[in-house]
């Protein structure tokens, strides 16, 4: 297996939760992690920004740049392709992180909502990818990982109260379908990869539940599978639907217990739009 060292990210959000986990695997290999993301100030109820995020992966072993800005804001993310190019020399991998949440059903949604989902979790992920493309090109393992689920048209995963926030996420992953495709000619990989359970992020205390918290996994196991994905010859894995345990089950792990916050495997939650094995 090949590392990450002197690898150049582009990571939309990354301030805190799986985002970040993501960065500091990669920074403990030496990467280079640029983190476009509007946290400037801690939420009281999201602790991280931009800034702690940079310190920690400067702290192991990595190289920071935090750019404040909007995936939503096609001015900024152009800008930030260039800071991150200028100051890295060029951009090996995009990890399509930023994502909003809103599970109210369709009836109390409001359109706000609606539209913040799809233009941060849809348009951005179209966004930073398609600017970063002629960078990609340029780099001997270019890749693109985007954080959204396998698509199925159960109507499960429809009318259980959360429609705008399933079109929403698959609207990303559609973007992988379509750019593996389009971009399989140039060797540059395009992936998703999704949790099979929960993952304890501050997100999923304030928004699903905090009692989940004891049936949910940590954010390593994204950060570890991520990181098998991203250290793969690009040109022999491409257009594929990652779960997070079975890319480390294929990498020879067999004990998942480090990444469960209690009780036992059979007590962990499921996450949205993934099945019983």
């Amino acid at each position: 297996m090949s590392t990450l060292d002197g690898k150049t990210i582009i990571m939309s959000g990354g301030s805190r939760g799986i985002g970040e986990a993501i960065a500091l695997r990669a920074a403990a290999d030496g990467a280079n992690v640029a983190l476009l993301a509007k946290t400037a100030e801690p939420h009281p109820k999201l602790p991280g920004t931009i800034y702690t995020a940079a310190e920690a992966i400067e702290k192991a072993g990595g190289h920071a740049l935090p750019i404040l800005g909007d995936v939503r804001d096609d001015d900024g993310v152009a800008a930030a392709v260039a800071k991150t190019v200028e100051q890295f020399g060029g951009i090996d991998i995009v990890v399509n992180n930023a994502s909003a949440i809103d599970l109210t059903p369709t009836e109390q949604v409001s359109m706000k909502r609606y539209d913040l989902m799809q233009d941060i979790n849809a348009r951005g992920t179209f966004l930073l990818s398609k600017l970063a493309i002629p960078h990609l090109r340029a780099s001997a393992n270019g890749h693109v990982l985007t954080l959204s689920p396998p698509i199925s048209l159960d109507e499960k995963w429809f009318t259980a109260g959360h429609l705008a926030y399933s079109i929403a996420k698959y609207s990303m992953s559609l973007v992988t379908v379509g750019l593996a495709a389009e971009l399989k000619k140039d060797g540059i990989a395009v992936n998703s990869l999704w949790p099979r359970t929960t993952i304890d992020t501050a997100a999923i205390r304030n928004v699903v539940g905090a009692e989940l918290a004891d049936r949910s996994r940590t954010p390593e196991i994204m950060a570890d599978a991520a990181y098998a994905i991203l250290t793969k010859p690009s040109r022999e894995a491409t257009g594929n639907f990652f779960l997070d345990d079975e890319v480390l089950r294929a990498e020879g792990v067999t004990d998942f217990a480090k990444y469960r916050i209690g009780g036992s495997e059979e007590d962990l939650q499921l996450d949205f739009w993934v099945d019983p094995a």
